[in-house]
This record gives structure tokens, sequence and C-alpha cells, in this order.
């Protein structure tokens, strides 16, 4: 799979996405759910701590990809939802200490939303991979 930046301004850059990718030579496609701070069961983790929100559902969408024999490095789409967007971008680094190392960016979009599907949560990340 070969990626392919599109960025008419590089704004975005310096938080950790591109406005457009090409993505060409990809023969498979994983769409993933909305995946948050719950345990194996289904149960949702860290009430009140969005930090600890965050890390739990980036280790939960691995796991995804992971079941589909793919990494973070075929990611090629991010929706974000949060209910405090400002203390989610507050822990963006999260992100960026992930994603950072792989020099994957792929286009991102953060929504700011009055509450997600189970009591509690406060992140949901759904993604977009290729390989």
């Amino acid at each position: 799979m070969q990626r392919t930046a599109v960025n008419p301004w590089d704004w975005s850059l310096n938080l950790g996405y591109n406005q457009g990718e090409i993505i060409e030579g990809a023969s498979r496609q994983l769409i993933c759910a909305g995946q948050t701070a719950v345990d194996g069961n289904g149960a949702p983790q860290h009430p009140g701590d969005m930090r600890a929100q965050i890390a739990l559902a980036l280790d939960n969408l691995e796991a995804v990809l992971e079941g589909a024999g793919m990494s973070l490095a075929n990611l090629i789409r991010l929706g974000v939802y949060a209910t405090d967007v400002d203390e989610a971008l507050k822990n963006f680094d999260l992100l960026g200490m992930r994603f950072g190392p792989i020099q994957c960016a792929p286009p991102m979009t953060l929504l700011g939303v009055t509450r997600l599907a189970l009591p509690g949560l406060m992140f949901e990340i759904e993604a977009t991979a290729s390989a």
C-alpha cells in the first residue's frame, strides 16, 4: 500500500493528521466500529478519566486491527467523538505517541457529542484501515 499525503496547507500536520491521503495498491479494507474504554466484557472503565479512556480505546482499536492482521500503520481514516473536546485535545499526545513513531497521520475528524452509547464513556474512536 502506498500513501501520498495531500495537504494544500500544513497546519494540520502540527496536530498529527493529513488533510487527505491517496491510497494506492491496497487490496483489503477493514471498517472498525467505534472503540471505547471498555473491558473484554463491554463494561466501561476509567469513569471521569479522559486520559485513561483514550489510552484504553486506542488499545482496543489496536486489538481489532491485530485481529485482522493489521496495525495502526494501516489506518487511513479516523473519526473521534468526545464528550469534552477540550479535555480530549489536552490528551491527544497519546495519539502522537502511537502514531508519531510509525509516521502515520491519517485524515481525522474530531466531534464533540453530548454523550456516547454507554453512560460514563467520554471518548470513542472509529477507523478505516487498508492493506
